[in-house]
Parts: structure tokens; sequence; C-alpha cells
């Protein structure tokens, strides 16, 4: 189909608002872009599936993720947005909401709307909690309803405040998809009252993610962190440059044996994925001018504190081929099995790949890095992805019971630095136990996870691949399209990758690329 084609047929789509409309042609546009200057090595392992680029634009003029200091913005105010600094409640939300259109990512819409209850607290000393109530849920309606895209992110916690508890109860109530949520738990400052309160949110409406915030502080320096659209971590007032991430799977598929995989073929991929992302992040960082912006003549981001993701997917695959294992499918689940999640010598070579991986990002300089270096991520999937599966997670529909899924894949998660989530589907009778949810998730915690992130089977509210969707818009999409810009990608991630196949578990015993067309 040629460029004039597709631009008509978006045009002209009727489930598509104009803004909507606008997106996928601005998309459409910056994919007709020449290319970065790569080999033909990388061309190849691009063409091959082997290395992807998450579709972040052919000469890419903006970062992946930004993360303002938001605190920062609010303690001076800007030159540049013509606002003083916020001298209350009313004033604070105001100027988040004016700076939020002014944070560009990969989805147009800012990812990281900051540590909501740390830089809104201040405002709030002499309110009662009332009043903090009723600006809030307001607040979080105008989010959900202005910037309606599932990749929007809030992080609260780890101390006990008012404008933590509050969000939490508004986001309770109002079941939105947006914005998403991390509750950062700090076994040291955290109640267990709280963590409480947390967990039966999920058992409400899925959210929030809960962070293990000691693992997290301590990956990074003491300007601190934030979490970003799916559960991505990334040093405050930075971001990510760019994510490249690598098809585990295909590269376990050129490897003639399991110490060719760990020898050769891992070693030679991995740096072909380092070649692109220095060329993207070459364009952007040298070209586009991007680091010229206010953000950063303000002082809200630094360019030195912007680091590359290189990402991974397809561990459950590859560990499967490198094996020699026959396809996994549902009927096994409660059999003895050699597959990854179900079997210990399967999952401890899946430990090794993730231990490999690690030790060549901590040891490849990057011109354009987190202290020189990129930071490894298990990415969570895009909807266009068929017949693997995202990050190191096990497949869905073959999830094993909680505890053991838990078990299976605890010791990936101190290698993943910007994020790794494993979504567990915990059966509707944990909503009569919600203390359950609470101690599966201390549990997780206390195994090295570094995010406990669940769905439960009865909601309505459900995560794809870290973000948000509503299963009744999911439902009536086809008929009628939705106002939000992170529906068609759950029905695309419904269809291709199987999400609604994950399997619920009783607790005793667990975006998109382009436009698509119908």
């Amino acid at each position: 189909m040629t460029v004039e084609n597709r631009f008509a047929q978006i045009t002209r789509d009727p489930h598509l608002s104009p803004k909507q409309k606008s997106n996928f042609l601005a998309l459409e546009a910056e994919a007709s872009l020449p290319y970065v200057e790569v080999s033909e090595a990388v061309a190849e392992a691009k063409a091959q599936g082997v290395i992807c680029d998450m579709f972040e634009g052919n000469a890419p003029f903006k970062p992946r993720y930004v993360l303002p200091d938001y605190a920062k913005f609010l303690k001076n105010g800007s030159e540049y947005l013509e606002l003083s600094p916020a001298q209350d409640l009313d004033e604070a939300l105001n100027a988040l909401t004016i700076i939020y259109h002014h944070v560009p990512s990969v989805t147009n819409i800012p990812v990281y709307l900051g540590q909501l209850d740390d830089i809104l607290l201040p405002f709030c000393q002499d309110l009662a909690p009332e009043t903090i109530y009723r600006k809030l849920k307001l607040f979080w309606i105008m989010l959900d309803r202005t910037l309606p895209d599932a990749f929007m992110h809030v992080n609260i916690g780890p101390t006990d405040n008012i404008v933590c508890r509050t969000i939490l109860r508004v986001d309770a109530e109002l079941k939105q998809i947006a914005p998403n949520l991390t509750f950062m738990y700090d076994p040291e400052i955290t109640p267990d009252e709280l963590l409480q309160v947390a967990a039966s949110n999920i058992c409400e409406c899925s959210k929030p993610h809960i962070a293990n915030y000691p693992l997290h502080a301590n990956s990074f320096d003491e300007k601190g962190f934030g979490i970003v659209s799916c559960y991505n971590s990334l040093p405050l007032a930075g971001g990510a440059n760019t994510l490249v991430r690598l098809n585990l799977k295909e590269v376990a598929l050129k490897a003639s044996s399991l110490g060719d995989f760990f020898s050769r073929v891992l070693p030679h991929y991995c740096q072909l994925t380092y070649e692109l992302i220095e060329a993207r992040a070459k364009f952007l960082h040298q070209e586009s001018n991007f680091f010229n912006s206010f953000l950063v003549n303000e002082g809200l981001i630094e360019e030195s504190r912007f680091a590359p993701m290189f990402g991974i997917y397809g561990m459950a695959e590859a560990v499967n081929i490198l094996q020699g294992s026959p396809e996994f499918n549902e009927e096994s689940i409660d059999k003895p099995s050699s597959h990854y999640g179900h079997n210990s010598a399967a999952n401890e070579l899946g430990h090794k790949i993730s231990k490999a991986l690690d030790a060549i990002v901590k040891s490849t300089p990057v011109k354009y890095g987190y202290n020189g270096l990129a930071l490894l991520h298990s990415q969570g999937g895009i909807s266009i992805d068929k017949d693997v599966t995202p990050g190191v997670r096990i497949p869905y529909g073959t999830e094993p019971n909680p505890i053991a899924h838990i078990q299976a894949l605890a010791e990936h998660h101190q290698y993943y630095t910007s994020g790794i989530s494993d979504i567990l589907t915990i059966d509707e009778t944990v909503k009569a136990n919600p203390q359950a949810m609470m101690q599966l998730c201390k549990g997780a915690l206390n195994l090295g996870f570094r995010e406990f992130t669940a769905n439960v089977a009865s909601n309505d509210l459900v995560r794809v691949t870290g973000y948000m969707i509503k299963l009744s818009d999911i439902a009536s999409f086809k008929a009628k399209g939705s106002r939000t810009n992170t529906t068609w990608l759950g029905a695309e991630a419904a269809q291709n990758t199987k999400i609604l196949e994950r399997q619920p578990r009783v607790v005793a015993h667990e975006q998109s690329p382009a436009y698509a067309a119908d």
C-alpha cells in the first residue's frame, strides 16, 4: 500500500477521532523519512525480526521517555511557560496540567507525571482531607479525559501520607485506565496497613503496580528515579533516549548448540543491537536539537541523565529451543514438564542467559548513556508480536500457580535495572481475602521481585504488557472505536499475543507501532 493510500485510509477511518487521526498521520510521516545510517548487518537483523527499534521513528527527534524534575518546576516556576512558583494546591495542579502538555515521549503524551505525593504534599498542609480528595479526584478525571493514554504514569509512596492515601482512594473509585500507577514499597518505611490498601486496590481495579523501592533506589544515584510508561525505571531529571530490543527466540534459532549461543550468536546480535542504539542516540543528541529545549535550559532534565534501554524478549521460547523442548500447551500445565517456568533446569538456563546479558550491558560503553552505559530491560511486548512471549515471562495460558510462578522468575529481577514485570492473574476469590494478595506481594518482593503486578480474573480493568485496558472497551472497539489511545493496542494485542489466555490461579495454590486497518 502506498503512503498516499495509507493517509487516505487513516483520514476516512470511522473509529478514530480527529486527534487520533492526526497522531497516526504524523507517525506515517515520520516513517517516510530516511532511516538513520546503519550497517547492512543491522538492517538485515531488523528485517529478520532479530532486532526491533520499537517503531520510534526513522529519525528520532525526541527521547522515548522523559522524566522532568517536577518538584523543581513547582518551586521555581517556568520562564518559558510564563508561570510563577506554585503557592497552593490549586496553583500546583494547574501548573502540572500545563507542563504535561509540553513533555514529549514516544506516544506524544507524557509517560511520567511525577512522584505526586512528594511534590504535592507541601501544598496540602492546611487543607481538610475532603478538600484534598475533591481536588485530586477532579485532577484524576482531567488526566484521563485530556491525556487518554494508559502509558502515562504516576508514582506514590513509600511514605504514609494524605496525598498517597487519597490517590489510592480516588483510583479505586474511578477505575480509569489512565493514569497508570506505581506504589513504592519499603519495608523499613511503609506500614503494612498502607500496603494492604494498595493490595486491596489491586483486587478492585488491578492497580497499582507495587515496586520494591529499596531495590530500585539502590540502582540509581541520590537524584533519584521514576517508574514510567508500563513499568520502566529510569533516572529522574533524565529518561531513555531510545529503546532497542533483541528477540531471544530468533537468536536461539540461529545457534547450532547451547555453547554456540553463548559464545558466538548472542554476543554477535548484542553487538548489532548496540550499533543500532548508537545510531539512533547519535541522531537524537547531535542532530535533532531536542536538548536545546526549555526543559534542559530550565534545569528540569539533564542530557547526561538519559540512557538507552537494551531490551530483550522471547526468553521462554529461547530456553525451550535451546533445550530442544517440544511446544507447551495448557493441557500440560499440571504434568511434569521440561519447559521454561515449569522445570528447574529450564529456569536456571533462563537465569544464565539473563546473567550473560547483564555482563554484556554492564561492560559495553555507549556515547550517550547513564554513567556511560545502557540499561538492561525486560521488554513487555508490543501488540504485533506473534508466537513470542514478552520479556522473561512465562507464556500466556501456561502459567503455574502464583507461588511457583514467582519462584521461577525471581532471580531474573536483579539484572533488569530499567524494568521487569511479570503479571500474575489471580482468581476472583481473592476479593474475599485481600490479605492473601498482600502476602503474595510481600513474598515476591522478599524474593527479589522489582515489581509486583497482578490482574484479578473478574475485573473489567486489566493489564496488557503493563498498561491498562477495559475488557468492555475491547468488546465494543470494532463497532464504536474508543476515546482512549491505547484501547486499539489492547484489541490488537488480544488478537495477536494471547493476553486474554492468561491462567487465573487461586493464591493458595497467580502499545503499538503503527496504524493497522481492520
